[in-house]
């Protein structure tokens, strides 16, 4: 067991078809006593009870929430070793037709929300150190159409993390991030039953599917216990990074789901 005797707090855990869920339920198995926590709390609940774990309440973009939460944990089990940030909130828009509101919305869960995250966890780890693992995206680093202010508000998130590891290296506290392409996902499940939506994203992706939520709970896994690893924004997409994503023309059009739910 990679994790054993360890404490996790994964935030953002509250889809049960989703990355953090995943997570939760893998840093379980790999033997840590996790708390998961998101806005909504019906679901975590069960995942609690399947997990033998704990929950809270906690929207990433309110300190009072993110540090109620790294308090609950170490009041819970001691400490935390291991924090995950799979939390985000995904956005369309453009430049031109962006109001400063949206904006505000996206710096304040995307980016704000990561130093907040970093902040508080780091407060609750003992000496002996423990890895923070935020979550990004693919937008951040490769241009998507529509989604410019989450996008943006991920690059930024992904500056702090380097940041953020030379300052807390001395407490031996590592700090990573990683960087999604297009996942299945419960959040972006309806855009894969449009015709042809997977098709348009798969031809640029070298490795020919579209990631699951197990890809990224094992890379989490792996940066929990990576011990000379920190200030990493680790790309995972299948080697599409390699390429691009598809530009809106290419893609069947979409009256449901919004585009930015695939990354």
């Amino acid at each position: 067991m990679r994790l054993k005797e360890k404490v996790a707090v994964v935030l953002g855990a509250s889809a049960e078809a989703g990355t953090g869920w995943a997570i939760a339920k893998l840093f379980a198995a790999e033997g840590a006593r996790v708390v998961v926590a998101a806005r909504r709390t019906d679901p975590l609940e069960r995942l609690a009870k399947e997990i033998n774990g704990a929950f809270l309440g906690c929207d990433v973009g309110e300190e009072n929430d993110v540090h109620r939460l790294a308090q609950f944990a170490k009041g819970k089990f001691g400490r935390i070793d291991v924090a995950v940030n799979a939390a985000g909130i995904p956005m369309g828009g453009t430049i031109q037709n962006t109001p400063k509101a949206e904006m505000i919305r996206a710096i304040e869960g995307n980016y704000y929300g990561s130093v907040y995250f970093i902040k508080h966890m780091a407060e609750a780890m003992p000496s002996s150190g423990g890895s923070i693992i935020l979550f990004s995206s693919m937008t951040s680093v490769m241009p998507m159409e529509f989604v410019y202010s989450y996008a943006c508000a991920k690059a930024a998130s992904d500056c702090l993390v380097k940041y953020a590891a030379i300052e807390y290296a001395p407490r031996k506290i590592r700090v990573n991030s990683i960087l999604p392409g297009a996942i299945r996902s419960e959040m972006s499940s309806p855009l894969w039953t449009v015709q042809g939506m997977e098709e348009s994203y798969v031809k640029e992706i070298p490795l020919g599917r579209i990631g699951m939520p197990s890809d990224f709970s094992d890379a989490a896994l792996w940066l929990a216990g990576a011990t000379y690893v920190t200030g990493l924004n680790l790309v995972l997409c299948g080697g599409n990074q390699l390429s691009r994503f598809p530009w809106l023309s290419e893609r069947p059009s979409l009256e449901g789901p919004d585009p930015t739910n695939a990354v």
